[in-house]
């Protein structure tokens, strides 16, 4: 009776240890066949392309700007001791001093310069030049205007007003004007100096 048992308990372990085995024979086919191993990624190498080689920007040089000759400096011009007085002003008077008149480009060939008294006919009385030589070594004004003609030379046509006194009143005004050979106006003004000083004005032919 007992050995019976025995053999059945131990046909059913056997039984089921086969099952196991099948079980597990099985579950590792299926495993087997469903796994595939991914493979591994080999990263592409890139091509490493070189700079392209370029030339250095080089700026170019800035352009020289040439001077306008027609462009006169009063500082620089007025420097010059042997032709013009150095200032002498004191506190409330403001006209021992030369007086620049401006610097104007024009293409005429001849110019007319005309002055009168400025105030009240007192007695003023001028001197001209022309490129630093006189070409009226006296004129006495009035209320007239009264002046001269003169031909341009191509470039810087210097004209000087001299006082020579500042009459009865000071100082010595004047008004004036200059035109071209067309009687058109270059420049209309007046000029206030004392006695011994220039009032200065350039005419530039182009």
């Amino acid at each position: 009776m007992h050995l019976v048992q025995l053999k059945n308990r131990i046909g059913f372990l056997s039984l089921i240890l086969a099952i196991g085995i099948s079980v597990q024979g099985y579950a590792q086919k299926e495993l087997d066949n469903k796994y595939k191993p991914i493979p591994a990624k080999t990263p592409k190498t890139k091509e490493v392309v070189p700079p392209k080689e370029e030339a250095p920007k080089v700026n170019p040089p800035a352009p020289v700007e040439k001077p306008d000759p027609s462009k006169i400096d009063p500082k620089e011009l007025f420097k010059d001791t042997n032709l013009y007085k150095s200032p002498a002003n004191v506190e409330g008077i403001f006209y021992r001093q030369n007086q620049f008149l401006g610097s104007f480009k024009t293409s005429t060939f001849t110019s007319t310069i005309r002055y009168r008294d400025a105030a009240f006919v007192d007695g003023d009385k001028i001197k001209v030049y022309l490129n630093d030589k006189v070409i009226e070594p006296e004129v006495t004004m009035n209320g007239e205007y009264q002046g001269f003609k003169i031909t341009l030379v191509p470039g810087i046509n210097k004209i000087d007003f001299e006082a020579l006194n500042e009459g009865s009143a000071s100082p010595n005004t004047a008004e004036f004007q200059v035109y071209d050979d067309k009687g058109a106006v270059i420049e209309s003004s007046q000029w206030n100096v004392g006695t011994g000083y220039k009032a200065t004005i350039v005419l530039y032919k182009e």
